[in-house]
């Protein structure tokens, strides 16, 4: 065949391509733009957001590591001070994997269910670098990683709490299966229920900006409940049970503090002016409640104490969590003057008078500055208190009753759920170390080491 012709026959072939791809390739050019169009629609994660989220969570993991570790240390007796770091410690990191295992889908799992998430998500199905949570502005994401494990820390630190309401007489594997027992069938429902959109308590309209009734009423009424269960330590009442080191302590609370930024400004999901009142409410709260609580010492005392300034320090963090980003520093003030009076109230008065031996007061500190912030909060919200102002049509008397239905809902779900678990723990490892191994001190009995030697 001449060049001609087969160039000849090439041009018709190609000729006859074209014309049978033409509809096909202005498809594809019509396609083109529209697919780039729907790319770019997709909410990118802005890194600021990022990076602040990252900040925040490990802010949130020093307040448990080593935080509330060195906190409640300090509070016990010298001989069991590694026991409690070692049940904040251990307990802690138990939940974190369960977390990413199942309890991040129990939470916010994507499932209609008011109570729980479902398991969509368990092993963190779905989940890659690609996939972004939502926060509270419309079209503003982050990664997903980062608000799995910003819950994940708020989950850990949760059961740690209530550590301090046992501690020097529970064992060491009772304390860290019941915090995951708990972690299970009271704090993931509950955090469902008040933090996920489909969520029985959100869909009420209850405000809890960081975790009032999900961290720190949840805690409390566990805490008193253990407290009694357990029963109380040998010789209580008898012996001399003071804290082994204010030190340790006001370091511990120090670092709670601090990281609490990390907890309360974090809640805002996004590096935003919501962020920044969240930031100034809980210097000012806090500040409020330290000085509150040394004037009720001085009043009734005649001393104040650093006992009472790192209560306090704690009862101010506890009462504005819920409203961190909802009430103004003039609200925020206010509350923290009020919130130490009561828990002095619960710490000095009624805890004697019902004999329960609530180690480092978690219920009157936790329990009793939770109730009172996730009732403020209703009423501190309001634009007229400085507040951020309520939804179209709520009044300051119909968000304060949502939040005390928030409550008496979380009362219940925990306080039920908590004994029952009690119980089950019980049975399955016993609760306490005998009388021996308590009277020689925890350190020593359940972990073979000391925490200082002469």
């Amino acid at each position: 065949m001449s060049s001609f012709k087969l160039s000849t026959s090439l041009g018709r072939v190609s000729a006859a391509a074209a014309a049978f791809l033409a509809p096909a390739i202005a498809f594809a050019q019509e396609a083109a733009p529209a697919a780039a169009e729907a790319v770019a629609a997709a909410p990118v994660p802005n890194k600021g957001d990022t990076a602040f989220m990252f900040i925040c969570t490990i802010l949130v993991l020093f307040m448990l590591v080593p935080g509330l570790g060195l906190f409640y240390g300090g509070l016990v007796r010298a001989k069991n001070m590694l026991s409690v770091l070692m049940q904040c410690t251990v307990a802690g990191s138990a939940v974190m994997l369960v977390w990413v295992i199942y309890g991040y889908s129990f939470a916010f799992g994507g499932g209609t269910s008011a109570f729980w998430g479902g398991t969509a998500k368990m092993f963190l199905s779905g989940v890659n670098m690609e996939s972004t949570a939502a926060t509270f502005s419309d079209g503003v994401v982050i990664p997903e990683f980062i608000f799995i494990m910003f819950q994940m820390t708020f989950a850990a630190i949760t059961p740690a709490l209530i550590v301090g309401a046992f501690a020097e007489r529970i064992k060491f594997s009772a304390a860290v299966l019941f915090c995951i027992l708990w972690a299970t069938f009271v704090y993931f429902p509950i955090a469902h229920m008040v933090w996920d959109a489909n969520g029985l308590i959100f869909g009420w309209g209850a405000l809890d900006f960081a975790g009032g009734t999900v961290v720190h009423i949840n805690a409390g009424v566990a805490g008193l409940i253990g407290a009694i269960m357990v029963g109380k330590r040998t010789g209580f009442g008898k012996d001399m049970m003071a804290p082994h080191s204010m030190t340790l302590t006001l370091v511990g609370a120090a670092m709670l503090w601090v990281g609490w930024f990390g907890f309360n400004a974090g809640s805002n999901l996004e590096a935003s002016g919501g962020a920044m009142l969240a930031t100034v409410n809980t210097f000012v709260a806090t500040a409020a409640a330290i000085v509150s609580w040394s004037l009720v010492e001085t009043f009734t005392r005649g001393k104040a104490s650093m006992l009472g300034a790192a209560s306090g320090m704690i009862a101010g963090l506890v009462a504005i969590t819920p409203a961190a980003g909802i009430v103004g520093p003039m609200g925020a003030i206010a509350m923290g003057l009020i919130v130490s009076p009561l828990c002095y109230f619960f710490v000095s008065f009624v805890k004697n008078k019902f004999g329960y031996d609530d180690t480092a007061d978690v219920f009157g500190v936790h329990g009793v500055g939770g109730l009172f912030g996730a009732l403020a909060t209703g009423i501190f919200a309001s634009a007229s208190l400085g507040g951020i102002g309520y939804a179209e049509g709520v009044t300051m008397g119909g968000q304060f009753m949502t939040q005390l239905y928030a409550v008496l809902v979380t009362l219940a779900w925990c306080g039920i759920g908590s004994a029952i678990l009690y119980k089950v723990v019980d049975v399955i490892v016993g609760l306490r170390v005998p009388v021996e191994a308590e009277r020689e001190g925890l350190d020593l009995s359940s972990h073979g080491e000391a925490a200082y030697h002469s």
